[in-house]
């Protein structure tokens, strides 16, 4: 339990950094946001956990093909913000694209012989 706290833990710091670094430098905060640190971070706790490296290889080989369809919620939400959309239609807009992305990745991927 004391180890889920702390992964809970390191892993909400670095989300609150990126926020207050962000308030002060949009640029260097969305540098920070923009390092793979969460999936660092999903390695390590397996590699801790004592998952087998194939495990681990899968789980990194599957979030680069997650990664792709996220990538057009990050053009979406910026362009509907500077055209007067508020920021909550904007990000919804952004999660709804980005969902449908996924759910697209996931259907069309395996047919591809992408291991989701």
């Amino acid at each position: 339990m004391l180890y889920l706290i702390l992964k809970a833990l390191i892993s909400g710091l670095i989300i609150a950094i990126v926020s207050e670094v962000a308030k002060r430098q949009p640029g260097f905060g969305a540098l920070i946001a923009s390092l793979p640190l969460v999936s660092i971070l999903g390695m390590i706790w397996l590699w801790r956990g004592g998952q087998p490296s194939g495990l681990i290889a899968d789980h990194v080989e599957a979030t680069v093909w997650y990664v792709l369809p996220s990538l057009p919620m990050f053009l979406l939400i910026p362009a509907l913000l500077r055209r007067g959309i508020g920021f909550w239609p904007a990000l919804t807009a952004g999660c709804l694209l980005t969902i449908g992305l996924y759910a697209l990745m996931t259907w069309i991927g395996p047919r591809f012989g992408l291991k989701l």
